[in-house]
């Protein structure tokens, strides 16, 4: 899963990108208002962390360009204002989410898995696939209540394919999703990472849909699609 910080403070953004990273996100960091509005119009994020005291440009007007352009990402407002009626305009402005500083990092980790869950039409943070269990709140992954060993980019791609299992997810989308702006991206690894998770996980739950990309299934109940 792929986040955008959007936050002028060099402290709190370096603190941000890393925390995010160790939760198994891919990161990006923008420093200004036009800078993350860039970035949330022109990449695929699965959500944005948003300040709303941004050089440039507003917070606030940053999410109204978002939406205005038909962006849906979850959006949470991170922010030092906490007047009621500037809660109200960002939620007005199409805010999922907001949180004052300062702020307890775990809560902030808490209220990211709670709109990439919703958004991908999850309840819980813990996301299974039969007796495939991916725990979004400690990163960690187990079959059959064992535990796996995964690498940073494993873990992405299986939670990705995980929020968004049955569906058919392209190759170029994963690529999208699993990595941040400045990795050297080569779709040409997922395979690799493809492969190493069905040795992990089990051959029959991930499913090459030729020419389109792959979905993940229960192989029990989905073993004759």
């Amino acid at each position: 899963m792929r986040i955008l910080v959007v936050e002028d403070d060099p402290d709190l953004g370096r603190q941000l990108t890393s925390a995010l990273a160790q939760a198994g996100y891919a990161v990006d960091l923008a420093t200004d208002g036009e800078e993350g509005h860039y970035l949330g119009d022109a990449e695929p994020y699965d959500a944005v962390v948003l300040d709303l005291g941004l050089p440039k440009m507003d917070g606030v007007r940053v999410l109204e360009r978002w939406r205005a352009a038909g962006r849906g990402m979850p959006v949470l407002i991170l922010t030092a204002r906490d007047r009621w009626s500037e809660k109200v305009a960002g939620f007005d402005a199409g805010a999922d989410d907001y949180l004052t500083k300062p702020f307890y990092t775990e809560e902030l980790l808490a209220r990211l898995r709670a709109l990439l869950r919703r958004a991908a039409g999850h309840a819980t943070s813990a996301l299974e696939c039969g007796d495939l269990l991916v725990d979004t709140r400690s990163g960690r992954a187990s079959v059959d209540g064992e535990p796996i060993k995964l690498t940073a980019h494993e873990y992405r791609v299986l939670s990705y394919l995980m929020h968004h299992q049955g569906r058919v997810v392209p190759r170029t989308e994963l690529v999208e999703h699993i990595y941040d702006q400045d990795f050297d991206r080569d779709s040409n690894t997922i395979e690799v990472f493809i492969g190493r998770l069905r040795r992990k996980i089990g051959s029959d739950r991930i499913l090459t849909e030729r020419g389109l990309g792959y979905r993940l299934i229960d192989p029990k109940v989905d073993a004759t699609q």
